[in-house]
């Protein structure tokens, strides 16, 4: 693995350097404040590193970037919704280090897809005729997401989409949907950390400097974020949620 990041370090082009630099902006601005735009670049980092190992590149970025948004928005949390997703979060994590044992390393883009997929048909479900969701009250609304958000953040740190799903459809305001996606992912992203360091082994040394190397671009992230939000109207940051969500969506399926 240590190789393959030196390699990186010593050899790779220009370009490739920007992808890593707007990986980073776009999972700063994500955790501040347009969820999900960062799923944009995942599939440019999965190519830069594979599919797998970009995973541990990425992770630290989105510990960073998650601690930024909750100093931020610490206090607009809606820690109902967010105590209905951790519990099924965690049992997320074991069917996901489970499959990695009998899933085929390139079928986790295509298993990450079709739980994406149907994350979005519940989205479009509820959101067609603007009818209300009378699945968000069911017991199991919030733990089907939960389990669905923790599989996905481990396979592909691609729970960005099944959260805004959830929040969206529960009809969260701007900022508490923002504060509620923080605390979820700080918690969630810092237990990930010593599965990828001492099961998976995709967070090494070299990893890390490369981290260090993206941690301004994800202050200008943050800060850009924190702007959007401010001067989004309610109803417009919806819309700018939903459409990067199925964009996300859409990408991950090719």
């Amino acid at each position: 693995m240590d190789s393959l990041f030196e390699s990186f370090l010593s050899i790779q082009s220009l370009p490739m350097w920007g992808i890593l630099f707007l990986s980073a902006f776009f999972i700063g601005m994500s955790k501040t404040g347009i969820q999900g735009i960062n799923m944009l670049m995942i599939p440019l980092m999965a190519m830069a590193f594979g599919a797998k190992p970009s995973t541990g590149v990425i992770l630290p970025m989105l510990c960073f970037s998650d601690l930024i948004a909750v100093l931020y928005y610490r206090r607009a949390a809606a820690w109902k919704y967010i105590f209905r997703l951790l519990p099924a979060a965690l049992a997320g994590f074991a069917v996901a280090i489970a499959a990695d044992s009998l899933v085929p390393p390139a079928m986790f883009k295509h298993l990450l897809a079709a739980c994406l997929v149907i994350v979005m048909a519940v989205m479009l479900w509820s959101e067609r005729g603007r009818r209300e969701n009378r699945l968000t009250e069911r017991w199991w609304y919030g733990p089907a997401f939960g389990l669905l958000g923790g599989f996905t953040t481990m396979i592909g740190n691609a729970a960005g989409p099944v959260m805004a799903i959830y929040l969206l459809s529960v009809k969260l305001p701007k900022y508490g949907f923002v504060g509620a996606s923080a605390w979820f992912f700080l918690v969630v992203n810092y237990l990930k950390l010593p599965i990828q360091l001492f099961v998976w082994h995709n967070i090494t040394a070299s990893s890390l400097l490369l981290n260090l190397y993206t941690a301004p671009f994800m202050l200008l992230g943050a800060a850009a974020g924190i702007f959007l939000v401010r001067r989004l109207p309610e109803k417009s940051f919806r819309a700018v949620i939903a459409v990067i969500t199925i964009l996300s969506v859409i990408i991950l399926m090719f």
